[in-house]
């Protein structure tokens, strides 16, 4: 089996050595790896935060003979996305700012399927959540077909007990990590404490526990947001 390198090309960091592939074969480890791929589709009528008709993508295909090209249209926040501060706040930085160094490496997935219209401090205190951590919400959300209004939400005293421990980042399974709270103090919280915000993962297949994670954005410039690919390796840790 030929070995090759493994490169982000974003800030030409090198995620992954040819020694520890090598490693990782020689142990067995690769053939137990197994991938969840927890990123909603795209597709005209999919489900948009408040069924919202503008936000939905739209796709004009065009073909002349055999040659086809669609063009697409498409809000950043669509589906599964990564937001950048400047989501909620007028100065705030555009998404070219967020390192793909933070969007790769190990994660851990939460079960609050019992929550209860919101996630508080109290529902992650039950949780070893600790520094640097990423953390996915997994709610009733991730059960939903349709766009529910009533989502379960990061709840402002949640948002501050993560700043508190310091977490990296934190993903949830609905289009929104919060609604109903007037001006938007989970969103700002997180933000203004460098922690990224991942919504529309889809967890419903996702058991609770640790995993590598890799979420891939457009490489988009001056924008609040951009749609990712999220894959999740069990079994895999660098």
């Amino acid at each position: 089996m030929e070995l090759k390198r493994f490169h982000w090309t974003a800030e030409s960091v090198t995620c992954q050595s040819e020694r520890t592939v090598q490693n990782h074969l020689s142990n067995g480890r690769v053939d137990q790896m197994k991938m969840y791929d927890v990123t909603g589709s795209i597709y005209e009528g999919m489900p948009v935060y408040n069924d919202n008709a503008e936000k939905q993508p739209r796709m004009d295909r065009q073909t002349n003979g055999y040659v086809t090209e669609t063009r697409l249209e498409l809000n950043v926040h669509t589906g599964t996305h990564i937001d950048a501060p400047l989501h909620m706040t007028n100065d705030g930085e555009t998404f070219e700012s967020i390192s793909m160094e933070k969007l790769v490496g190990r994660c851990k997935v939460l079960d609050l399927t019992d929550a209860e219209n919101h996630i508080s401090k109290t529902d992650l205190e039950k949780f070893e959540i600790q520094k640097d951590d990423f953390i996915l919400l997994k709610t009733k959300n991730s059960f939903d077909v349709n766009f529910n209004f009533d989502f379960i939400f990061l709840a402002e005293d949640g948002a501050n007990y993560l700043v508190e421990i310091g977490i990296q980042g934190v993903g949830i399974d609905s289009l929104g990590i919060e609604r109903s709270q007037e001006g938007h103090p989970t969103h700002k919280t997180l933000f203004s404490n460098g922690i990224i915000i991942v919504e529309g993962l889809q967890l419903k297949e996702v058991e609770t526990g640790e995993y590598f994670l890799v979420a891939a954005p457009l490489k988009l410039i001056g924008t609040e947001a951009s749609p990712a690919r999220v894959l999740l390796f069990e079994g895999l840790s660098f």
